[in-house]
């Protein structure tokens, strides 16, 4: 077997895009590769099609290798419910809770089932390309480490170490962690490369031959800054890939507000709404800008509870109340159809659950119904229509909702305007997406059309991985990374 660690000198530095970018060179050079992140944090997950949940990322980074995404490829995804509590993923499966106190010493059984699913891809793959979480500098957690260089140790694997030259310091960042990491772990860091660099790479020659020289580790190349490619993100909604420049003009654009909830889960769903040309996606807690655009969606959130009463607090909740009332569009995804509901009864997600049956938490209303939670997670593949049109999406809940009213919209209901839907992923549906957006704009009296002979939305992925893996191949010494890859075997 070999196995390649991917780490970085902080949180988005680019080692999911690496991963996602190396999966798809490695797959055109005929090797069976397969991504594996021992463990995420992040609310934004997929279901496999066996029925096991698992970060985005490395579902997206199963599609860039070519191979059938598993639980095994993230067999530990812990989903924040609060600062200081998440609930545990183990094998695609609920697993429990960890408390903050817990992070540092309470993961061995968490360690045990990634290095065991680590050598169940290992067996099947020639290849590893493994990903790291935060940085291998953060020493305080070294210990217990499973992720970082706890996994690179176990499995004398290379470390390659990404640093992001966007946000500044990188070359500090490099030797930083270089310097903080332990006398046993250096030899792991087996070379750097730079993500995220806009202008003339040569400048940084010096610079980069410096941390070569006190730190040892080569430099294997200089990532460009790639304008189109937003590829799906663990750590929140981002708007900083999304580009309007589309050629449609201002009078002809549809306008969406997606609201940031504390806790938003499943970001991605908007996805396919910000590459649609002449719709605008606005991530926001603005009041004025949520009640102005003509479509404004909840997106699903891993604290419904918790988030509705802070839409509440921030004056959103009326926003929403407004909009149903004069028939302005509104779409709630997950936990964020949850909320448009009648009331809510959580002993699951929220502050406190497991300690009885609290009474039911009054929703804003807007649709007919309620919605349990119940202690079993549901994971699912559904598919089905709407005027005419093929929709399919995922399921990743613990609510089940009873209408009492409305009509039926996928995944949930819906009262004019005004739908909600437990499914996730089914604006990725071209057909339906489209149909949507036609009846948004007819409500708001716009006149957006979808364009003609656009490209789905699925091969704008694709695309989106090749151009990555184009530019591996172009500014990174892939023959390198090969030959680490080979030591390791």
């Amino acid at each position: 077997m070999s196995g390649l660690l991917i780490t970085g000198t902080s949180s988005d530095a680019g080692k999911s895009l690496v991963v996602t970018g190396l999966c798809r060179v490695l797959a055109r050079r005929g090797m069976s590769v397969a991504p594996y992140k021992a463990q995420n944090m992040s609310n934004h997950s997929m279901v496999c099609h066996d029925g096991s949940e698992i970060g985005r990322a490395q579902y997206l980074q199963a599609q860039a290798a070519g191979v059938e995404a598993t639980s095994a490829m993230n067999p530990v995804l812990l989903k924040p419910g609060s600062d200081r509590r998440a609930h545990v993923v183990v094998r695609g499966r609920p697993a429990g809770e960890l408390v903050a106190g817990e992070y540092a010493t309470g993961r061995r059984h968490l360690a045990q089932a990634a290095f065991a699913a680590y050598e169940e891809l290992s067996q099947a793959h020639d290849v590893i390309v493994c990903e790291g979480a935060g940085s291998p500098a953060e020493i305080n957690l070294r210990a217990g480490d499973y992720v970082n260089l706890g996994l690179a140790q176990r499995f004398s694997m290379p470390t390659v170490l990404v640093g992001d030259i966007d946000r500044g310091g990188v070359l500090a960042a490099l030797y930083g962690t270089w310097a903080l990491v332990s006398q046993e772990d250096r030899p792991l860091l087996a070379a750097y490369l730079i993500n995220k660099f806009r202008g003339d790479a040569s400048v940084l020659e010096s610079g980069l031959a410096e941390i070569t020289r006190r730190t040892g580790m080569p430099s294997l190349g200089v990532l460009p800054w790639l304008e189109d490619v937003w590829l799906d993100s663990e750590d929140g909604l981002t708007t900083g890939a999304w580009s309007s420049d589309d050629g449609v003009p201002a009078e002809r654009r549809l306008t969406v507000a997606a609201i940031r909830l504390p806790r938003t889960s499943n970001a991605t769903d908007v996805d396919a709404l910000a590459a649609e040309p002449g719709v605008d996606v606005l991530v926001t807690r603005d009041v004025d800008t949520a009640r102005e655009a003509d479509l404004l969606v909840l997106p699903g959130t891993r604290a419904t509870v918790s988030d509705l009463a802070w839409l509440r607090r921030s004056g959103l909740a009326d926003v929403v109340v407004e909009r149903a009332r004069r028939g302005a569009p509104v779409l709630g995804i997950c936990g964020g159809y949850q909320m448009l509901l009648d009331e809510i009864a959580d002993t699951v997600e929220g502050e406190g659950s497991g300690a009885g049956s609290p009474e039911a938490v009054p929703g804003l209303g807007v649709l007919p119904g309620r919605v349990a939670f119940s202690e079993e997670k549901v994971l699912a593949r559904p598919s089905g229509s709407w005027r005419g049109h093929h929709v399919e999406g995922y399921e990743i809940h613990h609510g089940v909702v009873t209408p009492t009213g409305g009509e039926d919209f996928p995944g949930g209901h819906a009262v004019g305007p005004v739908r909600g839907s437990i499914w996730h992923g089914t604006l990725e549906c071209d057909g339906f997406r489209h149909a949507l957006l036609a009846d948004v704009a007819a409500t708001t009296g716009s006149p957006w059309s979808a364009p003609a002979g656009g490209t789905p939305f699925v091969a704008r992925r694709e695309r989106m991985i090749d151009t990555l893996a184009d530019a591996i191949e172009t500014h990174v010494d892939v023959d390198a990374l090969l030959s680490l890859i080979e030591e390791n075997r």
